[in-house]
């Protein structure tokens, strides 16, 4: 009879309804394909909509070039604010399995809306001769249906990849060792919707019609959605360990309130539970750093805490607790880092869709690029050098520093910040040699007209962002993960994709300061609804200024960062220590 430790997973893991899960016939790679199929409709639909959303606002709301940017750029940026709640959510109270379950389903209505306001007779904007005059109640109705979008992919978001991970026991070797391979197909996944959605879909949407280009990905959600249920009875799930959010409300309050307590002399007086694991659960123990030190009177025990019997964690915390918000304080500014990147990022569904626009589409006689597909070189970008960095610079720079993952996660991601400068550098000069092209040939005022520049020009750009993704999204994705507390780590992947948010809203906010600065006393502009009277490349060099600083302060922050240390680490540095 097959005993029952090794009958059950060994890492909490249970059903859906609370009772522990038979190893044999649930999780691993047999839930898997579920979740990936899942994760990869998703993210075509996200992309089938944002890749080309800015010709949608242009062409059948009628918005003019910067107008259309910053909207754009607003709901790419909600769409990453949105995860904050969904991570919130489901660490706190239902679970990821139900949170990502409900939020498809606002998903699924919210791309439904969206076809309709594309297709339906008095929800689309008519159109004639080629001009849209949509109504305000058709723009509203766009809107809406796009934003309940952004609420639907925030439960998405930050869920999945660790429900994914979820399904492999970490006490089996052999399950741990998938979960590893997971990420990586977790990534494909990510990269195959995309380049379909910046390909396929983009052409329906160009082509052949809006209402089917917002349909299709409609339909392929639909099929994610009923493909994840079907997969319930395969899953493990994760019970939810309680609210990030309380914990540290708890340290602040603790540590203000005993505020005129001195600290002790030994970290060893201060505050912590006697048993192996952590009094938060999921979470192991957290070594004591000295930094921050006024949070550390939260864990200080006087005398008052002692006479009044069970432990108030709004008087007292312990060190781990405190530790927890150190930990998410010493990460907060290599998040701050990350947002300048993330509007570079934001430009490959804005200043270069629009940028292309403007040049020469044909590929042969009869066929022209949608400008949105060149986002593909991205894609492809990533799709070639995620490999290349795991196969070939892992391994040899591994043997040059002698670190485990060659790089450390701190330098990988300051790589890609530099990569970063150079797309926006590519992209100016391509607009300065684009605008002597236009006025040579005296191409003003022509919506028709196109700069005789093949669009493929801007293919180096879009696959220098590919590169400079590789290194800096992977790096944080990997960095959020092992430097955010145990506990915490599903809202530090949410806190980690705000990066992208606020950098669509500073690449919205950079729009609106240079339209109204350079647009005084009558002036057209830098990015005015004629591109080829204004002066785009001067946006491109504000960019790539803005990214050197950036690096700049990058290099200050990483130069003092101190990585986090667990109890278990402590011990296993001291036994290394007795082996030598």
């Amino acid at each position: 009879m097959e005993d029952n430790k090794d009958l059950y997973t060994k890492d909490g893991t249970t059903d859906l309804r609370g009772n522990p899960v038979i190893k044999k016939n649930t999780g691993n790679w047999r839930a898997c394909p579920y979740i990936l199929a899942n994760e990869c409709c998703e993210r075509l639909a996200y992309y089938g909509m944002s890749s080309n959303m800015v010709n949608y606002m242009k062409d059948r709301l009628h918005q003019e070039n910067a107008t259309a940017a910053m909207n754009n750029t607003n709901w790419s940026g909600t769409c990453y604010i949105t995860p904050l709640l969904g991570a919130f959510i489901a660490d706190a109270y239902l679970g990821r399995y139900r949170t990502i379950a409900g939020f498809m389903i606002i998903y699924i209505l919210g791309l439904t809306m969206l076809t309709m306001t594309a297709s339906v007779t008095g929800l689309k904007p008519a159109c004639q001769n080629g001009v849209c005059h949509p109504t305000t109640a058709q723009s509203a109705a766009f809107f809406v249906s796009l934003y309940i979008i952004a609420l639907g992919t925030g439960g998405i978001k930050p869920c999945v990849s660790s429900f994914g991970a979820d399904q492999f026991d970490e006490s089996d070797e052999s399950e741990k060792k998938r979960k590893s391979s997971f990420f990586n197909w977790f990534y494909f996944s990510i990269n195959v919707g995309s380049l379909v959605a910046s390909t396929v879909i983009v052409w329906v949407q160009t082509y052949v019609g809006w209402g089917w280009g917002f349909g299709i990905p409609a339909v392929v959600m639909a099929v994610a959605v009923a493909s994840f249920f079907f997969g319930t009875p395969l899953y493990r799930h994760q019970k939810p360990g309680g609210s990030p959010l309380t914990r540290i409300a708890q340290v602040v309050v603790a540590s203000w309130r005993k505020r005129g307590a001195n600290l002790p002399d030994g970290k060893s007086l201060l505050y912590e539970i006697t048993e192996k694991e952590s009094a938060i659960r999921g979470s192991r123990k957290l070594d004591h750093t000295d930094r921050l030190k006024f949070l550390d009177k939260a864990a200080v025990e006087t005398r008052e805490d002692k006479l009044k019997g069970p432990v108030n964690p709004w008087r007292l915390c312990t060190v781990t607790q405190v530790e927890e918000l150190k930990s998410i304080l010493r990460i907060l500014p290599v998040w701050a880092s990350g947002i300048v990147f993330s509007a570079v990022y934001s430009q490959m569904s804005n200043m270069f869709v629009l940028q292309g626009d403007t040049m020469d589409r044909h590929m042969g006689p009869h066929f022209e690029v949608p400008s949105a597909s060149l986002s593909m070189a991205d894609t492809i970008a990533v799709i070639m050098w995620v490999p290349i960095y795991d196969r070939v610079i892992v391994p040899a720079v591994r043997r040059w520093t002698g670190r485990e993952r060659g790089f450390t996660q701190l330098t990988r991601m300051g790589i890609g910040l530099v990569i970063s400068i150079f797309p926006m550098l590519a992209a100016g000069a391509l607009e300065v040699v684009r605008l002597r092209s236009a006025a040579r040939h005296h191409l003003y005022d022509d919506p028709d007209a196109y700069v005789p520049i093949s669009i493929f020009w801007q293919v180096p750009q879009y696959f220098m962002v590919g590169v400079a993704e590789v290194f800096t999204f992977i790096g944080q994705l990997e960095f959020f993960y092992d430097q955010a507390p145990d506990a915490m780590r599903s809202m530090c992947s949410a806190l980690s994709l705000t990066t992208v948010a606020l950098g669509n809203y500073l690449s919205s906010l950079l729009v609106t300061i240079v339209a109204a600065a350079t647009t005084r006393n009558g002036k057209l502009g830098w990015i005015p609804a004629d591109l080829n009277r204004g002066h785009l490349d001067y946006f491109f060099w504000l960019l790539s200024v803005l990214s050197l600083l950036n690096f700049g302060v990058y290099l200050l922050i990483a130069k003092c960062y101190t990585y986090k240390k667990t109890k278990d680490d402590e011990k296993t540095a001291a036994n290394d220590v007795e082996l030598l």
